[in-house]
């Protein structure tokens, strides 16, 4: 990182690769809660620009992992706030391996129930 205490948005989307667009819609207010969809992502002046210093660019590279893996988007900016704002120390492969054992199990209800189809169509044709 830079020698600066402060970047602004276009020097932080730059150095982690993340559209502005994206860096303003995460620190905007949601009008549905009044309240910023992410919080801390940046410090405002008083005229409103955003600067952001290493621990917001932190926080921003944090909601990245959680948000993306690579081009694929993974859940939803509000589960990656939650995480994000957690008290306890969170691990992003824990909540990642979670997930994937949750659709697993989904995935083999699913294999079961087709399994048993099958066997009932295929009974119901020898009659």
């Amino acid at each position: 990182m830079t020698s600066k205490k402060y970047l602004n948005i276009s020097e932080v989307s730059k150095m982690l690769q993340i559209e502005e667009h994206k860096i303003r819609y995460w620190d905007s207010i949601d009008p549905k809660t009044n309240k910023y969809r992410i919080e801390g992502i940046s410090t405002k002046s008083k005229g409103g620009t955003r600067y952001f210093n290493k621990e917001n660019i932190k926080k921003i590279e944090n909601l990245c992992k959680i948000l993306y893996d690579g081009e694929k988007h993974n859940y939803s900016i509000r589960l990656a706030e939650k995480i994000l704002s957690s008290k306890s120390q969170f691990n992003i492969s824990k909540v990642e391996n979670k997930l994937d054992n949750h659709y697993s199990d989904k995935a083999k209800n699913i294999e079961q129930i087709l399994s048993k189809m099958r066997i009932l169509l295929k009974n119901d044709n020898i009659k």
